[in-house]
């Protein structure tokens, strides 16, 4: 479970976020829409440890973010644009990542590359990689260790329809043992994904029955 209490975030003078109290549970996937700029990135990196609230704190299965840990444990996570090395092939990327937690094997990532299209036997470079090939790479990492938590902020940008397709199917079928956090521009990744949408706007965070 992951609990948002009195959250509040501030740049200076500026709010982004205020007195923000949210709760979310395991089972679902949870949207977030908004305008650029309206905090939802900056809520999900709170939440990814990534940055620290200004008031209020965040617990991750009765951990607190930045107290009892420095990030949740056991969470897969992609945010703006996946950072990797450029010059090794996207299988070493992939490779180098699951060595450092070395819970999942060699073939278990080439599977993953080859459902998301992408050959785990080629050696380009990941800085000769399109857009759609860097964001396929983000999303294994995300989610190629079975993490219990996935904070996705826009993870189908540059995808191909099929790709597309695919990882819709996928979550769907993945949720019932994840909390998910989701944002997209995209009103049909909304709509067909979220069971619980929510609305970033105004410094505020709101439950809504709909995007429309």
């Amino acid at each position: 479970m992951i609990i948002v209490e009195s959250l509040t975030k501030k740049f200076g003078s500026n709010t982004i976020l205020e007195n923000i109290n949210l709760k979310l549970e395991k089972g679902k996937i949870y949207g977030f829409v908004g305008q650029n700029g309206s905090g939802k990135s900056v809520l999900f990196k709170m939440i990814a440890g990534f940055m620290s609230p200004t008031q209020g704190k965040i617990k991750v299965n009765n951990m607190q973010i930045g107290k009892d840990r420095d990030f949740p444990e056991s969470c897969g996570i992609i945010i703006e644009s996946p950072g990797f090395i450029n010059n090794l092939s996207g299988f070493k990327n992939l490779k180098v990542l699951a060595d450092i937690n070395g819970i999942i094997t060699d073939n278990k990532i080439k599977e993953y590359m080859k459902f998301f299209g992408l050959n785990p036997d080629d050696k380009k470079k990941v800085k000769d990689y399109s857009l759609g090939m860097k964001q396929k790479l983000g999303l294994i990492q995300a989610l190629m260790e079975d993490q219990e938590i996935l904070i996705l902020d826009e993870p189908m940008n540059s995808l191909d329809e099929e790709t597309v397709v695919k990882v819709r199917k996928l979550l769907k079928e993945i949720k019932h043992k994840k909390i998910i956090l989701l944002s997209s521009h995209n009103k049909e990744d909304i709509e067909e994904l979220c069971d619980v949408i929510y609305q970033v706007k105004d410094r505020t965070i709101k439950m809504i029955e709909s995007i429309a």
